[in-house]
């Protein structure tokens, strides 16, 4: 057993430098897999496609709906609710976690 302890010393700056990149790298994970920014960027892009079916939908099409334009209207639904969730994203960003006081940080 105390083979297997001596063939890596580590020393307390290496694990908390281990800690400090790991708790950075989270709160990157963190913010780029938010589900508003999935949501909005999903609702964008479905948004826009609807909305060009529905500029380019023909008469036919529309009277089938009873004479509204509903992938228009729906893709401009879709778009609103989209810029809705990321401008809810950009301005109001998910905080960092804060990092857990241990016994360690309070000694120093």
């Amino acid at each position: 057993m105390t083979e297997h302890s001596d063939r890596h010393p580590y020393t307390e700056d290496d694990v908390q430098r281990e800690v400090t990149e790991l708790e950075g790298r989270s709160a990157t994970a963190a913010r780029i897999f938010d589900l508003r920014r999935i949501i909005g960027g999903l609702f964008v892009v479905y948004g826009v496609i609807v909305t060009i079916a529905g500029i380019t939908d023909s008469r036919s099409a529309i009277d089938k709906a009873q004479g509204v334009n509903i992938n228009l209207w729906t893709g401009i639904g879709m778009l609103l609710l989209g810029v809705f969730f990321l401008a809810w994203l950009k301005l109001r960003p998910t905080p960092p976690p804060l990092p857990p006081e241990g016994p360690g940080e309070a000694e120093k």
